[in-house]
């Protein structure tokens, strides 16, 4: 009888311990660590922001202004904010991969896209996106600005623009440009420019502008329409002219290189814009540590520097001042492309 009231005991005070210890597990499977409640709840961290690395989405390959602009911000921002900002070059069609990335991202700030001017192109020259330009993220700011030019090679017969034109036309479809791809900022500069001077020039697209030059450099396209940080060492060596720049005046960085405008050509200003943007329906909050963090990393004395000498022009806004120019840019390459009769991508 004493072994059966003592077992009866013993099994009463096991099942008590068993208890709390199933509690106690519960609690812990139950329980969110740290980092699963600041992604569940990322209004709740943007003081705290960041809390680990941030991952840069460059849309192209290395080279060209978005990638300068993205290496010089992220060097900044990891060194003030102490966690690294990660280069993420995701290259194709024509940007629409790398953007497709940050459009279906968590928005939580971690994920944040290095756009640019291309952003208000291609959905008007592509047949299918994966995502909508305007609803699908959210602007940060503006980061850069920078003009588009016409560059050819060194060797090349065209000394002038005018020299161009009248080539062009003598000979159509003799002659032709190298652009990023379909649909970037470079390919529409290029046909706004046939529309503007009734030139006929033969579009060779490339998977980034970077290839586009290097083709130009080995003398195997004839013209090409960047932007000017990928092309200024180049010039300033002679193995690549700039015939024009389209600014409303000479860039510092090609004092020599006239404007469209001062070549007889109006209408052709084309100022390409770098900016970060995220995900659609971040925070406020993160969105305006993010702003103001990378609105002082780009106004610091050596951001500018390094921006200038890569012929880029610092130029920051409030998220809505982005958003309206960015929807603004997008009416504007829309009416372009109708007027050229650029067709959709298969």
């Amino acid at each position: 009888m004493a072994r059966k009231a003592h077992g009866g005991a013993f099994d009463r005070r096991t099942m008590v311990r068993a208890s709390v210890l199933i509690g106690v597990l519960s609690g812990c499977l139950l329980t969110p660590s740290i980092d699963a409640v600041a992604q569940a709840t990322p209004s709740r961290t943007g003081s705290a922001y960041p809390i680990r690395p941030v991952r840069l989405i460059i849309p192209y390959a290395p080279g060209g202004a978005s990638d300068s602009v993205a290496r010089i911000l992220g060097q900044k921002l990891s060194a003030s904010l102490g966690h690294s900002f990660v280069i993420d070059n995701r290259p194709g069609a024509a940007g629409t991969l790398g953007r497709g990335i940050v459009a279906k991202a968590v928005p939580d700030g971690y994920t944040l896209l290095i756009g640019d001017s291309t952003h208000a192109v291609t959905p008007h020259v592509m047949r299918w996106i994966p995502y909508h330009a305007i609803n699908d993220f959210d602007p940060i700011t503006l980061l850069a600005t920078t003009p588009q030019a016409l560059v050819v090679n060194g060797g090349f017969q065209a000394q002038t623009l005018k020299d161009l034109i009248r080539l062009a036309k003598a000979q159509p479809a003799t002659y032709n440009y190298g652009s990023g791809g379909s649909g970037s900022l470079t390919h529409l500069t290029a046909e706004l420019f046939k529309l503007t001077v009734g030139a006929n020039l033969t579009h060779v697209p490339y998977k980034s502008i970077g290839i586009a030059i290097t083709e130009l450099l080995g003398n195997q396209i004839h013209a090409a329409f960047p932007s000017l940080p990928g092309v200024v060492p180049h010039v300033r060596t002679g193995r690549l002219r700039a015939l024009a720049v389209a600014s409303p005046r000479r860039s510092t960085a090609l004092p020599d290189a006239p404007t469209f405008g001062e070549s007889g050509v109006s209408g052709m200003v084309v100022i390409n814009w770098v900016g970060v943007m995220g995900p659609a329906g971040m925070p406020k909050n993160v969105v305006s540590r993010i702003h103001d963090e990378v609105v002082k990393a780009v106004r610091a004395s050596d951001t500018q520097e390094k921006f200038s000498a890569a012929a880029l022009d610092v130029a920051t806004t409030t998220p809505e001042e982005f958003k309206a120019m960015l929807k603004s840019e997008f009416d504007r390459w829309g009416k372009v492309v109708k007027q050229a009769g650029v067709k959709p991508d298969e």
